[in-house]
């Protein structure tokens, strides 16, 4: 018997970050469906992009926020290998470096903003300039400290996140299926991704959710969903990879069992 035998999962990230997910907890025996809810798009072309941004050869650090804005902005570093990478984790820095890339700055802490601007590469940035690939809104935080540090702060948004809409039949298979116990988890790997699915949920997929387990990256989303009404039990994961999402399943697990 696997570690994860007869639990339902609905994963909720959008499709392509989704599949990862997916596999990894299947190959520990769980049963997984899809329900994105969010989908994420390029806010233009890359020609227009690079535009934007303009020349990056005088750059002394460019960040990438998460791994979609590698996804939809790593074209902007062109050939440029010179140029000095940081990563905000290591779900980014794997993006970077299949896209070809080196990191050179990854927070060891944990895998967000405080983390990053925790690393002593960017503790003295006066003078400096900096470009952030990331998307489109999102919070301040990272440019804002930057700035207060001294950096030139130049950001590019290369991607946006918008409430996905799926069709009312898929809905109601989702809701028979919890109405069925066939789903204990659903997970809310962002809290833009949590408030999404509560928005596109009617009344009665949303009286079915309460009665799972919330798969959370974080204190910081179990808080805000909270905020949101969500009266749930929370399992928190470490963060957002997949792994710690896995491990902390995997702990819920063992507690329903005795192990």
């Amino acid at each position: 018997m696997r570690s994860l035998d007869g639990v339902g999962v609905l994963v909720t990230r959008p499709q392509t970050q989704a599949m990862p997910l997916c596999r990894l907890l299947e190959e520990h025996g769980a049963t997984t469906i899809q329900l994105p809810a969010i989908v994420i798009e390029p806010v233009a072309a890359q020609r227009e992009l690079a535009a934007r941004l303009g020349p990056l050869d005088d750059a002394d650090l460019v960040i990438f926020t998460s791994a979609n804005a590698v996804r939809f902005g790593a074209a902007l570093l062109g050939q440029r290998r010179n140029l000095i990478l940081a990563a905000i984790g290591p779900a980014t820095k794997r993006a970077l470096n299949q896209a070809g890339y080196r990191v050179a700055i990854v927070p060891g802490g944990g895998f967000d903003s405080a983390h990053l601007l925790a690393e002593p590469r960017l503790q003295h940035l006066a003078g400096r300039r900096v470009v952030l690939v990331k998307g489109v809104g999102g919070r301040e935080l990272l440019a804002e400290e930057l700035a207060e540090r001294g950096a030139i702060v130049r950001a590019v948004e290369v991607y946006r996140r918008l409430p996905a809409t799926p069709g009312a039949e898929r809905l109601r298979r989702i809701e028979q299926r919890l109405a069925a116990g066939e789903l204990q988890i659903v997970t809310a790997t962002s809290l833009e991704i949590g408030a999404a699915l509560l928005s596109l949920a009617g009344a009665g997929l949303r009286a079915q959710f309460e009665r799972l387990h919330w798969l959370v990256a974080g204190a910081r989303i179990a808080t805000g969903l909270a905020h949101l009404g969500v009266a749930a039990p929370i399992i928190e994961a470490a963060s957002a990879e997949d792994q710690d999402l896995l491990e902390a399943l995997l702990r819920w697990r063992a507690t329903l069992s005795g192990a």
